[in-house]
């Protein structure tokens, strides 16, 4: 395939802006200008609460890790209601795919950062922890369900070192706190609408009570509906409600309640290969519905993995059509419904002598299916009704609460913080079979299954602690952070009803149990809007659930040989930089290096011919060695004027596996290739115009070469998308206090490429594997934003 390039001008333009820096810097020094707003906002950049995320720097001065903000100002440019999740691909670092404009659709969504993707990083919401962010979650839910997009404060990345005191237990890689908008202190109505690209209708509306004797409260809403960009165009929807009411009393102190729910019903997009492409499939194929006789033919050509049966070779119903040759390149439909309830309460209370005290609860309840309509599973088997097509559904129960509390005492030049999070997580997981005669809608849940393969039950306890003591030394001028923390997970799963399963999973039980990992941080201002930093930490990740599938997620046999011989995954990161700061600009440089320890994998040792004879000889989960990762980060932000700003970022990275591994009998050659999914090279630029009621926007992102075999004999080359939006805000008329009409449009130049890179293997040199999602085509949307 083609390889796509960066854009020659747009990486020389930036490299001429960034090699002006020094220029820049000893002009604005001769001219005396002064950075004190810029060190008072470095000062604040301790506190990460929603109500001063504006105050405190996009770059992260005064944190003695890397840290990177997204801020108000960059909540309005992408198309209303964006993910927050998407919107975070412009920092440094990270490389965020999905292939909706939204960034909602949760099967092609994943992350990648400084050679972890997103199941090693850590998420938050106000504090309360989300889970790792895996598609078919068990801890947790994405934030594009967890808050509406309108109603984002802003968000941080700490990549590498997160915050200690983050609620996470998968933050190898670093953290990604969100936090939601405070309610407004004047009473207000706000409604928006937008139309655009493949039928897509999306409602939003707000009240805010305004502020009275120190409480105030928001009721938001939100509809979603769009059909997939290519043909059957399912239908993909989701319904959200969010409601924060916030009191203020006292000297400092604060009680916030936090509610929202979801419901989300998805069409999923066919995953698609390389070989498929070839055969003239195109970026758009996708599934065989509404052609229920075509898929019905293919289906027809699968082996019959149920009821174990010889299968009939050269069955006359048998055909494939176009570009199609198997029994993977397309099927009839698959889609994902969930359903989500969460609820917090939290309090700030400052208890005098520079102690304050910070505590919160919170309530989970989610449920899921994951539909697919898989042939070769036959539906009504050996009757006259059978057919080669059945709906195989996978059933997610999360039922999860915990608490958190922390205590902050500043005495002399300390700020020593200690706190806990426990966690208590019911999670189950099903996989079932639902027959059928012919075209049926599953826009809906499904029940009464006429087959169970597995049904398994999780309780999970997560207990965390941490101390920190922050010190500033030398008359403010340098930083230490000192600290540690203690994670123990217990992980305990129940079969039911084994002997009722056609394959059962494991009863059994793992732990993760850290006592002592530290985190050291420096930080030294060189003057005037200079300041150096470097960090270390030690991190545990502790083992997967079954909804994400891991190590409990296989039969009893392969769990048995395998439970006492599983180390949970670690890592280790140092990082430094230099940060500076001027009147015009904002510029850091950060250096990492991450060593990742015991990275599982789920393999067989033994050669196909020997698989399952022998106790060695079973598809369990394997430690397969570690993972070296190297890089650099730059961000240049150039503000001349209040109006003009550009930002850019510019990432490097090397990550590459240390050690081979036994799969089937064959050493699978890995050592010093490069990690799946990991850009090497990104850059992002982005151009913002505000004046008077104009806000104009131009942005690129250039995505580096990625692969999707651990030998990385196959994967993409580099590509660069763009987006643009315009909005013009009209004052008050009418009832109106203000409105506005903005138009976005994304991928502006229809580059078409994968997107999300999920499906792994050691190797695909003839382009077999169905590892990737097409991204979206260039879309358009118009919204009309009304205050009241």
């Amino acid at each position: 395939m083609k390889r796509a390039h960066a854009t020659p001008a747009l990486v020389l333009a930036i490299w001429s802006a960034l090699a002006m820096l020094p220029v820049q810097a000893a002009a604005l020094e001769t001219a005396g200008l002064d950075t004190a707003a810029l060190d008072a906002a470095a000062d604040a950049a301790a506190d990460s609460d929603a109500t001063t995320l504006d105050a405190v720097s996009v770059i992260g001065m005064g944190e003695t890790r890397q840290v990177q903000r997204i801020k108000r100002a960059d909540l309005e440019l992408p198309a209303p209601g964006t993910s927050a999740q998407k919107i975070l691909n412009k920092l440094p670092g990270i490389s965020v795919q999905s292939n909706d404009v939204y960034g909602a659709n949760e099967e092609s969504q994943t992350i990648s950062l400084r050679g972890f993707n997103q199941r090693l990083l850590g998420y938050t919401l106000d504090g309360i922890p989300l889970g790792d962010n895996s598609y078919g979650n068990y801890n947790g839910l994405g934030i594009s369900r967890a808050l509406i997009g309108e109603n984002l404060a802003g968000a941080e990345l700490a990549a590498g070192v997160g915050s200690l005191g983050t609620a996470s237990t998968s933050n190898l890689g670093g953290t990604l706190q969100y936090f939601s908008s405070d309610p407004e202190a004047e009473f207000g109505l706000r409604l928006a609408q937008t139309f655009g690209s493949d039928k897509t209708r999306r409602t939003y509306a707000r009240l805010d009570t305004g502020e009275h004797g120190g409480f105030s409260m928001y009721l938001s809403g939100s509809l979603l509906s769009a059909d997939m960009w290519s043909a059957p165009g399912d239908n993909q929807d989701q319904n959200q409600v969010n409601l924060k009411a916030v009191y203020n009393f006292g000297d400092g102190h604060r009680i916030s309640a936090y509610l929202a729910s979801a419901e989300t019903s998805q069409a999923n997009f066919a995953y698609l290969s390389k070989g498929l492409l070839a055969r003239g499939a195109g970026w758009d194929w996708n599934l065989y519905k509404p052609d229920w006789q075509r898929a019905l033919a293919a289906a027809y050509c699968a082996p019959r993995p149920w009821p174990a049966r010889q299968h009939l070779a050269g069955d006359k119903r048998c055909a494939f059509s176009g570009p199609a040759n198997s029994i993977d390149d397309a099927y009839y439909a698959s889609r994902a419904l969930r359903t989500d309830h969460l609820a917090a309460i939290a309090g700030e209370f400052n208890l005098g002598e520079g102690v304050q005290l910070k505590s919160q609860a919170y309530y989970h309840d989610n449920r899921g299916q994951g539909h697919w309509w898989s042939p070769g599973n036959y539906s009504y088997p050996n009757t006259p009704k059978a057919i080669p097509i059945s709906i195989r559904s996978t059933n997610y129960g999360i039922n999860r609460y915990g608490a958190m509390a922390s205590l902050n005492w500043e005495i002399g030049n300390h700020r020593i913080e200690g706190g806990f999070w426990y966690e208590s997580n019911h999670h189950d997981v099903q996989r079932n079979f639902y027959f059928i005669e012919g075209p049926v809608n599953d826009d809906r849940y499904l029940r009464d299954p006429d087959r169970r393969l597995f049904f398994q039950k999780y309780r999970i306890n997560t207990r965390q602690a941490y101390l920190q003591d922050t010190i500033s030394l030398l008359d403010g001028r340098m930083t230490l952070d000192i600290g540690a923390k203690s994670t123990r997970v217990d992980m305990r799963a129940r079969q039911v009803a084994p002997s009722t399963m056609e394959v059962p999973n494991a009863t059994g039980r793992l732990k993760t149990d850290k006592s002592f990992l530290p985190q050291l941080g420096i930080g030294y201002k060189l003057g005037e809007g200079q300041e150096l930093f470097a960090a270390y930490t030690r991190n545990v990740a502790a083992f997967v659930g079954g909804g994400a599938g891991g190590p409990l997620a296989i039969n009893q046999a392969a769990f048995d040989a395998q439970k006492d011989s599983l180390d949970p995954e670690e890592s280790r990161t140092i990082e430094a930089g230099y940060r500076r700061v001027g009147e015009t600009y904002q510029a850091s440089l950060s250096l990492y290096a991450v060593r990742f320890d015991n990275r599982l994998l789920s393999l067989n040792p033994c050669s196909s011919i020997e698989a399952g004879t022998r106790p060695e000889c079973i598809t369990k989960f394997f430690n397969v060695g570690s993972v070296d990762s190297v890089g650099s980060e730059l961000v240049f932000i150039w503000k001349p004027s209040e109006q003009f700003q550009w930002y850019n970022a510019l990432s490097w990275n090397k990550s590459t596996y240390q050690d081979n591994y036994i799969d089937a009998g064959r050493e699978i050659q890995t050592r010093d290739k490069r990690v799946v999914d990991v850009p090497d090279k990104m850059l992002s630029s982005e151009v913002s115009y505000r004046n008077g009621p104009w806000l104009l926007s131009l942005s690129g992102k250039y995505t580096g070469k990625r692969y999707y075999t651990y030998t990385n004999d196959n994967g993409f080359g580099g590509s660069t998308t763009f987006d643009a939006s315009a909005r013009y805000t009209f004052g008050a008329m009418g009832p109106f206090r203000q409105w506005s009409v903005a138009l976005n449009g994304s991928n502006l130049t229809d580059k078409r490429t994968a997107s999300n890179l999920t499906a792994f293997s050691a190797a695909d040199p003839q382009g077999k594997t169905f590892a990737f999602h097409a991204n979206a085509p260039r879309q358009v949307f118009l919204t009309i934003d009304a205050r009241f």
